[in-house]
């Protein structure tokens, strides 16, 4: 008998999409038989964030590099991120948990390394055969480029299907490519697929504009960057271009608004000349928000652009006073 499987993943993500795809691979080894996977994307809302318990309608759920939910239909889970678990609740709830199939290590860069890893140590399966999309998973998400003019540039062909993945990256464009990458297609030939090509030739056009507005509207002080771009339409920018265009830097703060949200981008220059001192994570989770140490983000409704703009001042103070 064929058993459901349902696994949600953060949309709009690499790292989202490669830990979908291995822990494909890894329930493939541990279950056997007959199995039939669902995917569903899971992505950041106004006011928090939450996995939706109807979402969970597998036989067997599973949720990768997204929060933790106490719901008893949850039987697997990984995650990186230091907002993982949220209140005294959740944190009690996975410590009580003795399914040994849930696991987090907000040390982890990627939710995919942290797979690969548990993958070998805890479940004898060896995932080498994916090193190509663990490391590329790995470095966008610990924004490991040697250089920011790299991440910018957008020249390898991984950046390019990142790039697809940040604007077109819900599920009738993620799940045919966890599929393939489950079933073990290598990551270079997904990057270089024509479809993926098409679709980047536009955003591309519009990153370059990006870099222009940006440049015209960034004001740096006291090594942050802040710069407001509602109005243009879109709440996605390649989070790199303000440590391009102002390496001195330490932070950048940004505001965006798109058709379904307000957005308080916070982030870290991974090449600032002085190291960072805040947790980003722990900022922006008082405005309701999360992340990481190194980057975060507030997500709100699309007409409370002022609230925004006044969380990013608060941000802007807190990041210039040290």
């Amino acid at each position: 008998m064929t058993k459901q499987i349902s696994i949600g993943y953060h949309g709009h993500c690499f790292d989202g999409m490669a830990s979908a795809a291995l822990l494909t691979q890894l329930l493939r080894h541990q279950l056997g038989g007959e199995l039939k996977f669902r995917y569903f994307g899971l992505d950041h809302q106004p006011g928090g964030s939450h996995v939706p318990d109807k979402s969970l309608d597998g036989e067997l759920n599973a949720v990768v590099d997204f929060r933790y939910s106490t719901s008893d239909k949850l039987h697997w889970w990984f995650d990186h991120h230091l907002t993982g678990l949220v209140g005294d609740a959740e944190h009690e709830h996975f410590a009580r948990d003795r399914s040994g199939t849930k696991f987090y290590d907000p040390h982890y860069g990627s939710c995919t390394k942290l797979i690969a890893d548990t993958a070998r140590e805890r479940f004898a399966l060896d995932l080498s055969a994916a090193s190509e999309l663990i490391h590329w998973a790995h470095l966008i998400d610990t924004a490991g480029f040697p250089d920011a003019e790299t991440a910018v540039a957008l020249a390898a062909p991984a950046l390019q299907l990142m790039t697809v993945i940040e604007s077109h990256g819900n599920d009738a464009f993620i799940v045919p490519r966890i599929e393939r990458l489950a079933a073990g297609e290598p990551l270079h030939v997904i990057a270089e697929d024509p479809s993926v090509e098409a679709l980047f030739k536009p955003l591309h056009a519009r990153h370059q504009q990006n870099c222009e507005v940006i440049k015209e509207r960034a004001v740096l002080r006291d090594g942050v960057v802040f710069f407001d771009l509602s109005g243009v339409g879109d709440d996605r920018y390649n989070k790199f271009i303000p440590y391009w265009l102002f390496p001195e830097s330490r932070y950048c703060v940004a505001v965006t608004v798109g058709p379904a949200r307000a957005k308080v981008s916070v982030g870290s220059n991974p090449w600032a000349p002085v190291p960072r001192t805040h947790d980003i994570s722990a900022i922006c989770a008082r405005f309701g928000g999360g992340g990481h140490a190194v980057v975060g983000a507030v997500s709100l409704a699309a007409s409370e652009v002022d609230k925004a703009r006044s969380i990013a001042t608060d941000i802007v103070s807190e990041l210039t006073l040290g």
